[in-house]
């Protein structure tokens, strides 16, 4: 169908979605598949300590050269008492994302002088680096401009014209990524066509 990549979603304790385990499904795609790349949409970076995150995606991509993308968000992905179980500091609020970002870069970063502390394997890994987030939330964020953003559209749709500006205008190029990229995700439902009238189904579950 010219599909190009598949992400998979962090949810947790929400029945009928089992995505809890982003890496494990996604290392369960990239074996059943040979071209398409694969990756998060994303990992909710506040519920997990970046090395480990660095070492699971860094051991995915020594996997599946290529094929990996690494999306990361910083909502809790659950109500509050599933991020309670997940984040055990209560102190969390998502509010140190920047921090956790950057710890991450330097995991998977080129190894620095004097470093103690590795991803093995993922140091050096160069996985991509999608921030995925809610327009709403952009502002919030303050030191994350150097990465891939991915809004979506279908949660605070009034903030996406003004964050897009905003990541435009405070946007730092590298050496990855020389250039903004952003992409916008929005909510698309298909069915066969019918003789019945009256639309497609909404069914609680279409929202996802």
């Amino acid at each position: 169908m010219g599909y190009k990549r598949y992400w998979l979603a962090e949810h947790h304790s929400i029945p009928g979605l089992a995505c809890s385990a982003t890496p494990v499904l996604i290392g369960h795609v990239a074996g059943a598949t040979k071209r398409i790349r694969v990756g998060s949409g994303g990992v909710m970076l506040p519920n997990h300590a970046p090395l480990v995150v660095a070492e699971q995606f860094g051991t995915l991509e020594a996997l599946y050269p290529g094929r990996i993308d690494l999306g990361l968000g910083r909502a809790p992905g659950g109500d509050f008492q599933t991020m309670r179980a997940l984040r055990r500091d209560l102190m969390q609020s998502g509010e140190d994302f920047p921090a956790l970002l950057a710890e991450l870069r330097t995991y998977l970063g080129p190894e620095k002088p004097g470093q103690l502390v590795k991803a093995i394997p993922g140091q050096g890994a160069m996985c991509r680096l999608p921030c995925w987030g809610r327009a709403a939330s952009v502002r919030s964020w303050r030191e994350g401009w150097a990465c891939r953003l991915h809004l979506r559209r279908t949660l605070a749709p009034e903030y996406l014209y003004a964050a897009a500006q905003l990541y435009r205008e405070q946007f730092q190029p590298s050496e990855v990524l020389p250039k903004p990229h952003l992409m916008v995700a929005g909510r698309s439902l298909q069915q066969k066509p019918t003789r019945r009238r009256g639309g497609c189904s909404r069914h609680p579950s279409s929202v996802f």
